[in-house]
């Protein structure tokens, strides 16, 4: 197994026609190495590319993260954390990052205290108010 950046994933995730020969290039690798280590990172900052960079709304973003969560050929670092920000991410208005903090948070029982007033409409997060 490989473990892949930001830049890599984005080339297996989409057909980028700015880079066809980096493109094929992670194709080819990929066969090779059969699966793909994801770390946590990665998938935040996956997110942001896509987002930014390639004018992806929040529906084609779950799109590709519902891809990433259930393909095999993906092994993603702290996956119920992910699944977890993906349900909320899905269902609620703040950053899939900030979701991803939140279930970290959670599974390490520590109390998530916020400026962020999206992110603060989850039972088990706190607002702090100035």
């Amino acid at each position: 197994m490989i473990a892949v950046d930001t830049n890599v994933l984005v080339r297996l995730l989409i057909d980028d026609p700015s880079a066809p020969e980096q493109t094929d290039l992670v194709k080819s690798l990929l066969k090779k190495a059969r699966q793909v280590f994801v770390p946590q990172i990665v998938q935040v900052e996956v997110v942001w590319v896509l987002e930014s960079a390639y004018g992806y709304d929040k529906a084609a973003v779950i799109t590709v993260l519902k891809h990433l969560q259930r393909s095999v050929v993906y092994v993603l670092q702290q996956p119920t954390q992910f699944d977890e920000a993906l349900v909320n991410f899905e269902n609620q208005p703040a950053d899939f990052s900030d979701y991803l903090v939140f279930a970290a948070c959670l599974e390490s029982r520590h109390q998530l205290v916020t400026f962020d007033k999206k992110l603060a409409r989850l039972d088990g997060v706190n607002l702090l108010k100035a």
